[in-house]
């Protein structure tokens, strides 16, 4: 029943989530059209904002997104609004003129989705063993190396990292592609890029909940007890200390899949990145609130199953 009301819940959250993004854009100066204005005569401009439904009301603009209302003829004859959001239609673009918004999800999420998972991967690959490692070293020059390194990766954003990976890594040794999304070696600078500061959050949160094991007081009885301290952090330890990085991992998660806008713009990938930045810039309404919403689901889906993971991995917790 938990989770059946979280889910319930979620559905007047995304109304909420539509009517800001859709209102919030709307307030921002400039409209879709500006760009075609000069070449457009006041006849054509007015042609467009009519075939777009510019020219309703900001009310009716809204209701016509969501596919709730209707429009009556000068006969009186009822229209009711096709597509909609509660029909899963996000509406057509106004900058990317031959495609809808659900076009540019469709061709762009799958490879926003592959290169999120390899960063998701790359960060717990590289953040889980190092926290680890750092906080069964604590106190020693292999804490203080990792740590350093968690910090750093932390403190210096991909939208750096990226470049510098590129003039390294493609440029000087030729190791890899500079960019596109061609072989699996395209992946490989754009997910360290992505992937490389969630693995100092990671390894941060991993080595706190290690050292707090650590001081726990089942763990000072298994060591009185003679347990070999090896098998007492693995199989006793980790179970515990790796909740904290299971709590963070949904919205990390999220942030990967949705959140590689930067990076996919560096490297030139034909993910969501590009369509939301042209979009933001262009008041590109329905692609910018389509891709949010989209977000917003990712979101909401990812925290419900971490919570359902959160209740797997220790049985203390329960929801109700």
């Amino acid at each position: 029943m938990y989770f059946l009301r979280r889910l319930l819940m979620s559905i007047p959250l995304l109304l909420v989530i539509s009517f800001l993004s859709f209102g919030l854009l709307h307030l921002a100066p400039g409209g879709p059209f500006d760009r075609d204005r000069k070449p457009a005569t006041p006849d054509v401009e007015r042609n467009i904002k009519r075939k777009y439904h510019q020219d309703d009301p900001f009310w009716k603009q809204y209701l016509r997104y969501l596919g709730v209302g209707y429009d009556r003829e000068a006969n009186g004859k009822i229209h009711w609004f096709e597509g909609g959001l509660i029909r899963g239609d996000f509406g057509p673009s106004y900058i990317y003129r031959d495609h809808t918004v659900n076009d540019i999800i469709v061709q762009g999420l799958p490879v926003s989705l592959s290169l999120g998972f390899m960063a998701f991967g790359f960060a717990l690959g590289i953040g889980l063993p190092l926290g680890f490692f750092t906080a069964v070293q604590r106190g020693k020059w292999g804490d203080y190396a990792g740590s350093f390194f968690a910090v750093l990766v932390v403190c210096i954003p991909g939208l750096v990292i990226g470049p510098v990976l590129v003039v390294v890594f493609a440029i000087h040794f030729r190791w890899f592609p500079v960019a596109l999304w061609e072989t699996p070696w395209h992946a490989v600078l754009p997910m360290i890029a992505l992937g490389l500061y969630f693995a100092g959050r990671v390894a941060r949160l991993m080595r706190e909940g290690m050292l707090n094991v650590m001081q726990s007081e089942f763990i000072t009885a298994a060591r009185a007890k003679g347990m070999s301290e090896t098998t007492l952090l693995l199989k006793h330890g980790v179970r515990i200390a790796i909740l904290p990085v299971l709590s963070y991992s949904g919205p990390l998660l999220a942030d990967l899949l949705t959140g590689s806008f930067v990076i996919e713009n560096i490297f030139q990938i034909p993910g969501l990145g590009t369509p939301i930045v042209n979009g933001s810039l262009n008041r590109d309404y329905p692609v910018v609130v389509g891709l949010v919403i989209l977000y917003a689901v990712l979101l909401i889906a990812l925290n419900l199953l971490v919570d359902l993971a959160y209740m797997m991995l220790d049985r203390r917790v329960k929801y109700e």
